[in-house]
């Protein structure tokens, strides 16, 4: 592994904003993204498969699959690991021969980028597109849905501020559809519709997940209970010509509540080096194996929680605060000014964090371009945190969610790049 891995403060400093395109990004210019772009993958990989899909923001996914590097091939599997990003897997190589054993080849010794916000909801979505949140409409963990002016969250689709139903065992039904909040036809449903075999492999719970349905929808969904299985499952879809889907998610889950730099996460670590090892394995002669995460993570510092409810400055003009903790969608008050609040938050947080109106972010690209529609639904203010900052509101968020030993969301290294590992099995 020849790969060296920068400093924690430069792993933690706020980088250049991605573009979305199907160019080589500049970078002795400091550039990102471009066709080295989470979102450029699915493309990629269709035109590795013969059947070169292209995207509202990738137009041309040959000039993808080059810049990825990927060979061409009749059946490929793409890997989604949760929370895996390229310098958190980097930092605990020595867990994991599989995963070492790719980053000792050249064309895996570089990471790509993901979209901004760093955060699940919003990759799944640009990665199973192939485009952006400004297309989308898949901005955050928690954003505004205008007809009803109320936040809604958008892991299961439901009202973020809704009271408990009295009874544990009723589900929140979601508030709105999938399928009308995010209406850009996926590269699984563009290539089903060629006839390609597209399948995807995941726990029973996500099949049909609002999720699923937003982000993935297009594929014969696999369910299986068990890591293994589903890693078998996999491996026997891509017998057959055609791209396979297998997702990943423990990385995540266990960062989130222990740690990423914990002793829970190394062994979980490890246990996915050894599904993937294992997927290598079953995998047919000839397969192309690519594997991606949505985003990094940061461990973050509890001296640098800063909690909206304590800090008048900080809530004034605020009616909603949606986002995550690491990067923030603030929503004004009627009437306020998106450009004061920002300068109260500049002026509070100083270099602990980058603060832009909604349209400077727009115009910097922030989410890629921008539908009409999707508009109304980013917040008025943008705060992405810099170094180990939390940004937290405990008038609407549980103490736990407001004490995550490690988030994700905003636009540092650690938490932007993602790996691109290719094999050829």
């Amino acid at each position: 592994m020849s790969v060296e891995t920068p400093d924690m403060d430069e792993l933690l400093r706020l980088v250049p904003t991605a573009t979305y395109g199907d160019g080589l990004p500049d970078h002795a210019a400091g550039g990102r993204g471009g066709a080295l772009h989470l979102s450029a993958v699915l493309p990629a990989l269709s035109a590795a498969i013969g059947h070169p899909t292209p995207t509202k923001v990738h137009t041309d996914p040959k000039a993808c699959q080059d810049a990825l590097g990927l060979p061409s091939v009749t059946s490929a599997i793409v890997v989604l690991v949760d929370g895996l990003g390229y310098w958190n897997l980097a930092m605990r190589l020595g867990h994991a021969p599989y995963l070492r054993s790719l980053m000792n080849e050249t064309v895996n010794q570089r990471p790509i980028t993901t979209c901004a916000p760093s955060t699940t909801v919003a990759a799944m979505a640009a990665f199973g597109t192939g485009t952006c949140p400004g297309l989308t409409g898949m901005a955050g963990y928690t954003q505004l849905e205008p007809a009803s002016h109320k936040l809604i969250q958008l892991i299961q689709f439901k009202d973020a501020l809704a009271p408990k139903p009295a009874n544990p065992h009723i589900p929140v039904p979601p508030m709105i559809d999938p399928h009308s909040l995010q209406q850009e036809e996926t590269v699984f449903e563009k290539l089903a519709a060629q006839g390609v075999r597209v399948t995807s492999s995941g726990l029973p719970k996500f099949a049909g997940s609002p999720l699923t349905e937003a982000a993935l929808r297009g594929t014969d969904y696999q369910p299986n209970v068990t890591p293994r299985d589903r890693v078998l499952a996999a491996a026997r879809a891509a017998r057959q010509p055609g791209l396979t889907y297998l997702y990943i998610r423990d990385a995540d889950k266990v960062g989130h509540n222990y740690g990423w730099d914990s002793e829970n996460w190394v062994a979980t670590f490890e246990h996915i080096d050894a599904q993937l090892a294992l997927l290598h394995r079953s995998a047919p002669a000839g397969t192309l194996i690519v594997i991606v995460a949505d985003h990094g993570m940061v461990q973050t510092d509890p001296d640098g929680r800063v909690d909206i409810a304590a800090e008048p400055e900080l809530a004034q003009g605020v009616e909603l605060v949606g986002g995550e903790p690491r990067s923030l969608m603030l929503y004004a008050s009627p009437g306020e000014s998106a450009e004061a609040i920002a300068g109260r938050w500049r002026d509070r947080l100083g270099d602990t964090a980058l603060v832009r109106t909604r349209e400077r972010a727009f115009a910097g690209g922030l989410f890629g371009p921008v539908a009409d529609r999707v508009k109304p639904m980013i917040g008025d203010v943008i705060v992405q945190a810099a170094g180990a900052a939390t940004f937290v509101d405990s008038r609407t968020q549980s103490d736990k969610a407001t004490r995550l030993p490690s988030v994700h969301g905003s636009q540092t290294m650690l938490e932007m790049d993602i790996p691109c590992l290719i094999d050829l099995v």
